[in-house]
């Protein structure tokens, strides 16, 4: 499908994609159209440009914004014609890779584009040899994202970033790039240095230019020794002198003379600001250019700046300039005068840090699906520290970022991206960014205890929740992985992709845990879960079949979007429900292999329960919707209460079926809940057990050997001892 059409006086530039009614249907679904808009520009020559819609075609202005046509992940053929007088042509990206995508045959300049994962403002540039010259031709528009607002979500997640990690979100030679301004304090990155000279370069050689043609003066006073032939004008305190030695002509007289001098503070300024910026361009350049995929394009731009500048370095102006000593007091030239007030102008840019506010310069981010996994990593972050009601100061960060190539920094994994949530210095939770495996032990997870006995395994995100209940310091193992992707839309709720849900379950197989002094393996993972820029309503996400799953396998997803706080709720209450669930009620709640059942060490108390004077007291335990359970004058005093986890009702006749977790013990009066009639003066003493439906243990109600029964009433067990108990009918 052919999307623009430009049309300029030395060739005509055509851009297609093939498949762009479906990207284009497909981000209208996830962000709506009225995000779907870009700005076009473009350099002088250009007749008209035509951007073909639905509609038609539409002729657009320079500087205007219509409809985006370009997108992340998406195959761009770009044809471009040149007239007959065109020698040769190329396309001029900082990538070679680009460049190698295009080829020149017949007068025609071809190729594609495809952006990936990276969105924001780019530009396609075109150098060509015509007879008179090399022309350059520069277009610039803005690559969208098909799931996500650029407009808003990119800026939130990059503001949520450069909060937690300044300098982060930063990256260089990246196809796209955005607008930034200098902000007068913080950090100047060498990463911003280079991209506030790229667009200062051109304009700061021009003014060192003018200045050494046309520089400012000032007159310096001179002492000298002249013959009274040599004098032009004869200074009035050594008329007597000339007059007493007027018939010696070699005599000398001493006289003082005003000449001009370039020695001036502005000069000097000049001078050390040129060879500061020389040395760090030099420096900076020479990193860059050991990229391998700088095209040499770029490599040739940079070696002829840094030829220019070393030249006017080494003109022959600056040998009458001194050393700059600083600035006594401001100078009005600087700021005023032509020349000298751009230069100081850049020096005083160069050395501030950055403000992501749109600005005229260029900074250039990591690719957007980067971007969105250090962002959920912070998400759940907060709101594991939220909903454990910690304060700054309880949340120790131990993650630090490293340096990453040239002099961009990434997020560190495993052990250096460990955050821990901590109350009166008692470890409540473990957030780990991307523990990866170690150089030394390939089965390492780069997590203490945790091993891979078969290919490494990367999750992006491991929450470690520690639980006291059961076993002292025992930590329930969750993973999250963040997924820049959606695979579908259905009944209105966009759907993960199913290999990223597939993968959730090979995470929970292929981890385990593994004591330092043992060579048992155990299983560790409990849940794996995906966040993705999905959208839907609450409710629909609900009942979708990726987030129902969660309840029944521990498996599923969670559409996590910035500003989106309806669907963020979903996680947030999950999250305090992993946080606040007992140990055993987790245990029991994982799905053992077949054949195999899972000890906590827990005990069931299994109790008669009769029909008696209190209406519907039977009814509510078979209906599984009782709350408390009161036992009769006297309980056993060989069961013991403490660590007395679960009860079961037993109906008499028929026998057991709903599990029911213990909340708590205590005593009341029979006439508080009125098991006796006609005595309401009784006030002897029961138990009362405050219960909670915890789940089925049977499909149905369960005959069971009663001969164990103390009292014809209680039964002290076990559920790995309960099944021992049911009669099977033989």
């Amino acid at each position: 499908m052919e999307l623009l059409t430009i049309q300029h006086a030395d060739f005509t530039m055509t851009i297609e994609c093939g498949k762009f009614d479906s990207i284009w249907t497909k981000a209208k679904n996830n962000i709506g159209e009225h995000a779907l808009h870009s700005t076009y520009s473009w350099t002088e020559g250009v007749v008209s440009v035509t951007l073909n819609t639905d509609e038609g075609e539409r002729p657009i202005e320079k500087g205007e914004t219509a409809s985006a046509i370009f997108f992340d992940n998406a195959d761009y053929p770009i044809w471009v014609e040149f007239a007959d007088y065109v020698k040769d042509a190329q396309f001029g990206s900082e990538l070679q890779g680009d460049n190698e995508r295009f080829t020149f045959r017949r007068h025609i300049l071809a190729g594609f584009l495809n952006y990936g994962n990276e969105i924001g403002k780019s530009e396609i540039h075109l150098i060509y040899e015509t007879k008179e010259r090399t022309k350059r031709f520069t277009f610039s528009f803005e690559v969208l994202s098909t799931k996500l607002n650029y407009h808003e979500h990119w800026r939130r997640i990059i503001e949520d970033i450069e909060a937690e990690y300044r300098m982060l979100s930063l990256d260089y030679m990246r196809r796209t790039f955005h607008g930034f301004s200098p902000d007068q304090n913080g950090k100047t990155p060498e990463i911003v240095w280079w991209s506030v000279f790229a667009s200062e370069q051109e304009k700061f050689v021009r003014a060192c230019k003018n200045i050494i043609e046309r520089p400012r003066h000032r007159l310096h006073g001179r002492e000298s020794y002249r013959r009274a032939d040599q004098l032009k004008i004869v200074p009035r305190e050594i008329e007597n002198t000339l007059a007493e030695h007027r018939n010696e002509n070699g005599h000398l007289y001493r006289v003082e003379e005003q000449i001009q001098t370039n020695d001036t503070q502005e000069n000097r300024f000049l001078k050390f600001a040129l060879s500061q910026i020389t040395s760090k361009y030099d420096a900076l350049k020479q990193r860059i250019e050991n990229l391998n995929n700088v095209s040499e394009v770029k490599k040739q731009e940079m070696r002829n700046m840094l030829s220019t500048l070393q030249h006017l370095q080494h003109n022959p102006f600056f040998r009458s300039v001194g050393r700059y000593k600083g600035m006594s007091q401001e100078s009005l030239v600087l700021h005023k005068a032509t020349g000298y007030s751009q230069v100081y102008r850049t020096w005083n840019l160069l050395r501030r840090g950055y403000s992501l506010y749109d600005g005229m310069y260029r900074l250039q981010t990591k690719d957007i699906a980067t971007l969105y996994e250090i962002w959920c990593f912070i998400e759940v972050s907060h709101i594991v520290k939220e909903k454990l009601q910690l304060s700054d100061t309880d949340v120790d960060h131990r993650n630090r970022m490293e340096m990453n190539g040239l002099f961009t920094w990434e997020l560190g994994k495993g052990e250096h991206s460990r955050i821990l949530f901590k109350k009166d210095n008692v470890e409540l939770a473990e957030l780990v960014y991307n523990p990866k495996n170690t150089e030394r032990e390939n089965s390492d997870m780069g997590m203490k205890g945790l091993v891979v006995r078969t290919v490494p395994q990367k999750p992006d995100i491991v929450l470690q929740l520690t639980k006291n209940d059961m076993s002292k310091g025992m930590k329930m193992t969750y993973l999250f992985d963040a997924k820049y992707r959606i695979a579908d839309r259905q009944n209105g709720v966009d759907t993960p992709p199913d290999d990223a849900i597939n993968q959730m379950h090979r995470y929970r197989d292929a981890i385990y845990y593994q004591e330092h002094d043992e060579n048992t393996l155990k299983k560790e993972v409990i849940g794996g879960y995906i966040l993705f820029p999905g959208d839907g309503e609450p409710a629909d996400v609900e009942m979708a079949r990726f987030h129902k799953s969660i309840e029944e396998v521990n498996i599923g997803a969670f559409p996590l979007r910035p500003k989106d706080k309806c669907n963020r709720q979903l996680l947030e209450d999950f999250i305090e429900q992993l946080i606040n669930k007992k140990s055993q009620e987790i245990i029991f709640k994982v799905i053992p292999q077949k054949g195999t059942f899972v000890e906590v060490g827990n005990r069931v108390l299994i109790g008669l329960v009769t029909n008696s004077s209190r209406k519907g007291y039977l009814q509510s335990f078979k209906d599984g919707n009782a709350t408390l359970y009161y036992t009769g004058r006297h309980f056993p005093t060989t069961i013991a209460l403490q660590n007395l986890h679960y009860f079961m009702p037993y109906f008499k006749g028929e026998g057991i079926r709903d599990a029911y977790e213990i909340m708590s013990v205590r005593t009341i009066t029979s006439k508080e809940v009125k098991q006796i009639e006609g005595d309401e003066d009784t006030n002897d003493l029961r138990l009362a057990f405050e219960l909670r439906y915890f789940r089925k243990q049977y499909a149905s109600i369960q005959p069971i050997n009663t001969s164990k029964m103390i009292n014809y009433t209680f039964i002290d067990t076990t559920f790995e001892e309960l099944d021992m108990l049911v009669i099977v009918d033989q």
